[in-house]
């Protein structure tokens, strides 16, 4: 790498680390000013101030992955009008110029750091935010170690329905569930109840995977190990089992038990999913997931690309309408994915549900824009 390669690539580096500081901070205090009252609301002797920091601190650590997934477009722009802007005041790129070598080159090492920078994003949301996605669907005002979820017909591999009054995190225990075995229908999207199995509770084993249930013996008061089968057929009779078999672990349940939630998965956990024959809207939250997985990386390449030819300019004295012209078509750009994102599961055009073309719109619409603003960049 030459000198100049490396200068400028530091200067991007700077800009890089004062932009993700700046805008991960300010939304981590926003967030905590509009939420403090949450945070503190359940302070007694048990749960003390000192233990509600903790939890604030680990809860912002946490949530600072997702803060990075969603700002890394708009992170990667300001720093490259931080390093360039810098560039510009000193006069460098018109010494640049005047030793002969393009500013086209000079946007190169910029363009190969974002590249890097996207492939981190990448890392981020396809490996280190699901397997802490148990974590991060905790809420402001939880308590560490005292989590519970209401889970609402979560289907599982086999195809059947789990259903619970609550799921607490700490002893993986599923109380009063009830479980509607199904079977597909003759008709695509339809399913069939074959039976449905009740018990007292469900507690996960973690060596076999297997959900152990039990149920309270109305005369001793004991916790029996076995759960109820009815079947759809009242000729066959009641039956019992100890465990029920499924591919739903005591993690997937706090991910799962939101449809919001899925934004914490992979892409081949959604893909897992989406093979799962489930409501149309569902199907359609789930597809306009996976698309926007791959358009997202995308798009903050588009938008570093829409902005570096006009931060790219000679003169000092353009140098802050260049600037607010990048910002304003980077925050086109990215208004209109949060856009696109909202209409991605309604029935917009042609009265159907197309994920798909909602979650490429915003690629087909300013990578044009980035190739024709690379060609015309004075250099």
């Amino acid at each position: 790498m030459k000198k100049l390669d490396r200068y400028i690539a530091k200067n991007f580096l700077v800009g890089y680390a004062i932009a993700f500081f700046v805008l991960i901070g300010m939304r981590i205090i926003i967030d905590l000013f509009v939420n403090l009252d949450e945070f503190t609301e359940k302070i007694s002797d048990d749960y003390t101030t000192r233990d509600a920091v903790k939890y604030i601190i680990n809860f912002y650590l946490l949530n600072s992955l997702l803060y990075f997934r969603d700002f890394a477009g708009m992170i990667t722009v300001v720093a490259a009008s931080f390093s360039f802007g810098k560039m510009i005041r000193s006069n460098e790129l018109i010494a640049i110029m005047a030793s002969g070598i393009s500013l086209k080159r000079t946007i190169w090492p910029v363009i190969l750091l974002a590249l890097i920078l996207t492939g981190a994003l990448v890392i981020n949301q396809e490996l280190v935010i699901p397997s802490l996605a148990d974590k991060l669907v905790r809420s402001h005002d939880d308590i560490p170690g005292q989590e519970s979820y209401n889970v609402r017909f979560i289907i599982d591999g086999n195809g059947s329905l789990i259903f619970s009054q609550r799921f607490d995190v700490k002893t993986a225990t599923l109380y009063n569930p009830t479980i509607l075995r199904r079977i597909p229908a003759s008709k695509p999207g339809i399913w069939e109840v074959t039976a449905r199995i009740d018990a007292g509770k469900a507690v996960i084993d973690k060596e076999t995977g297997n959900w152990e249930l039990y149920t309270k013996d109305p005369n001793s008061n004991e916790w029996k190990h076995y759960g109820r089968i009815i079947e759809r057929d009242p000729e066959k009779p009641i039956s019992y089992e100890p465990s029920y078999l499924s591919d739903i672990t005591a993690k997937d349940i706090p991910i799962r038990s939101q449809s919001e939630n899925k934004t914490l998965m992979s892409l081949r956990q959604l893909t897992a999913l989406a093979s799962q024959r489930t409501k149309i809207r569902d199907m359609a939250q789930l597809y306009s997931q996976k698309h926007f997985r791959i358009t997202e990386p995308l798009i903050s390449l588009v938008m570093l690309l829409i902005s570096l030819p006009i931060l790219v300019c000679r003169d000092p004295k353009t140098m802050k309408s260049a600037v607010m012209v990048s910002f304003a078509i980077t925050s086109l750009c990215f208004v209109l994915t949060f856009i696109c994102k909202m209409l991605a599961t309604e029935q917009v055009v042609f009265n159907k549900v197309i994920p798909e073309f909602w979650a490429w719109l915003p690629v087909f619409i300013f990578l044009p824009v980035s190739f024709i603003a690379l060609d015309s960049m004075k250099t």
